[in-house]
């Protein structure tokens, strides 16, 4: 999938709204379907195309940066959703629109599919199973309209959109009914669909696809029951599994293993640049391409990563006084550069004492943070630079260190981030070819654990959590495992781990913002206060009711004045 068809699925974007999805423009330079769908290439192209549209920024292109909203990241500008954090985005924001726009494009190619595909030359099985897969993503694209919108307008394959442009102009539908379209096109992706692809077609979605993400809707909905029988279905089929290696999960080779159950496709080099933007937004000035770390790890989050004993982290545990003294702080953390040469002449008193604390914390930490005094291999001058990530201020590309655009010091990604060039793989800093989980394993077993606790299955919730923390790079100490510390047998101290272990485990995934919205606990983020690891203050976090949902566009709701603004916003 990544590479026998990414030329034929960019000629078939000329099937679909080139750009955004603008009911006032004509679709003109649309290519005829009577004429483009003759056979399962053309078919398969327009299926391509439906696929592409996820890697948008505002569609799944910038899902990493989810995590600010979800308290797990912090940033400087709205590449971060800096601004959403801070509450100063309106109903005119261009990422509001953007999302809304790009999203229905991707539902009007899943259309144009169903439209069409039965014009080709091919077997009746071959077109139920293009339509399966045309309804999977519509299906996807409308769980995440849901999610981020509430209810919204439903245009499904009866509308034409080269006929009906100018009267598509529906009111909106109610979660419900959009929730019961999803699940129907799921249920007929699930009985359609393959349960596994070849190997030039890794990616596209499966049966246990559709089944995930089916859980996921009702899970959404409070449905555990439902919800739980969907996780049962992928967990006992056999075909997935923990990766061994957490850190090279997220790396070429990992990002095809049998944990990722659908994830977004991606791949580089010269002339198939077709990628996302980790490199670039999570990256730092030192790694390819000179990069921005508009997308970094907050300082808070970071403390959430447990001891290797599974006791709760504690600063003064290691660095007495360091909580309440900036003088601890600044004596634990800062080194101090030569003027002249811009080598380090002196490191930190703490230097060592950190680094054996970062050794005896959950290992997941080090494998998702490039934390100080740790090395990363980076890029400069178009060859491998090894760097260290020293906190001082001062510092400069070349010299060894990594260089943190805009002067913070707070940790950074290591998790989706290139080493060096990838050994050729990497040839743009915005196209970085790591494949991005939407769904994986580890997310299926704890959501199944969210399930089980909500149905009061409290013991069968803590098994599913510990088969995550006992991964064999992982292997943190089991819950209920024997310290008083590890102890969890009611519902809420079985909700507080799996809260816990969905974020160490999917952090940087973009997956804490729903799960704060559907745990209804996202205004715990309101005057949250977002600090450098030296203490310096960035910004502050402002969150209220209104932003469990996003405005409905004001530019949608100027050319469709059916359309209800959702509450809190004008």
């Amino acid at each position: 999938m990544k590479k026998k068809y990414i030329t034929i699925a960019l000629a078939a974007m000329t099937l679909s709204l080139s750009g955004c999805y603008d009911l006032d423009r004509v679709p003109a330079d649309q290519l005829s379907a009577s004429k483009f769908y003759k056979n399962e290439d053309h078919a398969k192209a327009a299926m391509m195309a439906v696929y592409s549209k996820m890697k948008h920024e505002e569609v799944f292109g910038l899902q990493f940066a989810m995590d600010g909203l979800g308290g797990i990241a912090m940033g400087y500008d709205n590449a971060s959703y800096q601004v959403f954090q801070r509450g100063r985005y309106d109903v005119k924001a261009g990422k509001v629109l953007a999302k809304w726009q790009h999203l229905y494009e991707g539902i009007a190619r899943a259309n144009d599919v169903l439209q069409n595909v039965d014009k080709c030359e091919m077997t009746d099985e071959l077109k139920a199973q293009y339509k399966g897969e045309a309804k999977f993503m519509r299906a996807l694209y409308y769980f995440t309209l849901m999610d981020f919108f509430g209810g919204v307008p439903i245009y499904d394959e009866s509308v034409v959109v080269a006929d009906s442009y100018a009267e598509m102009k529906e009111p909106r539908s109610s979660v419900e009914q959009v929730r019961e379209f999803v699940l129907k096109d799921l249920a007929e992706a699930e009985r359609v669909l393959p349960e596994a692809w070849g190997k030039t077609d890794e990616g596209r979605a499966t049966k246990y696809a559709a089944i995930a993400l089916k859980g996921k809707v009702y899970l959404y909905n409070k449905q555990y029951k439902e919800a739980a029988d969907c996780f049962k279905s992928v967990v006992n089929s056999g075909k997935f599994a923990l990766y061994d290696n957490y850190a090279e999960l997220f790396k070429p080779g990992g990002d095809e293993s049998s944990e990722m159950i659908f994830a977004i496709q991606n791949m580089g080099g010269v002339g198939t640049d077709k990628g996302m933007p980790m490199c670039f937004y999570m990256g730092t000035r030192a790694s390819f391409g000179s990069c921005w770390n508009n997308v970094m790890v907050a300082t808070t989050f970071v403390d959430q990563y447990e001891c290797k004993d599974g006791k709760p982290f504690n600063w003064d545990d290691w660095f007495p006084g360091i909580s309440k003294d900036k003088k601890v702080k600044e004596n634990t953390f800062r080194a101090k550069l030569d003027k002249k040469t811009g080598k380090v002449v002196k490191y930190p008193d703490g230097k060592e004492k950190l680094l054996q604390m970062y050794d005896q914390r959950d290992p997941r930490m080090a494998a998702s943070v490039i934390l100080p005094y740790s090395n990363y291999m980076g890029w400069f001058k178009n060859q491998l630079a090894p760097c260290e990530y020293v906190i001082a201020g001062g510092i400069n590309d070349g010299k060894g260190y990594i260089r943190v655009n805009g002067g913070y010091e707070t940790y950074l990604w290591r998790k989706f981030v290139p080493e060096g060039n990838m050994d050729g793989a990497l040839n743009n800093r915005a196209h970085t070819p790591i494949n991005f989980p939407l769904i994986r394993y580890a997310d299926v077993l704890l959501m199944l654990a969210e399930c089980e606790n909500e149905l009061g299955n409290q013991a069968e919730a803590v098994k599913l959590i510990n088969q995550v923390r006992a991964r064999k790079s992982v292997n943190m100490p089991g819950i209920n495992s024997g310290p008083a510390w590890l102890k969890a047998n009611t519902k809420e101290e079985v909700f507080a781990r799996i809260r816990h272990e969905r974020a160490v485990e999917l952090a940087g995934e973009g997956l804490s913002f729903s799960d704060m919205k559907r745990w209804h606990l996202l205004e715990t983020l309101n005057g949250k206060k977002e600090n450098d690891i030296t203490g310096k203050f960035r910004y502050e976090r402002v969150v209220t009711s209104r932003d469990y949902l996003w405005p409905i566009p004001a530019d949608e709701i100027e050319k469709n004045d059916k359309l209800v603004q959702n509450p809190g916003w004008s």
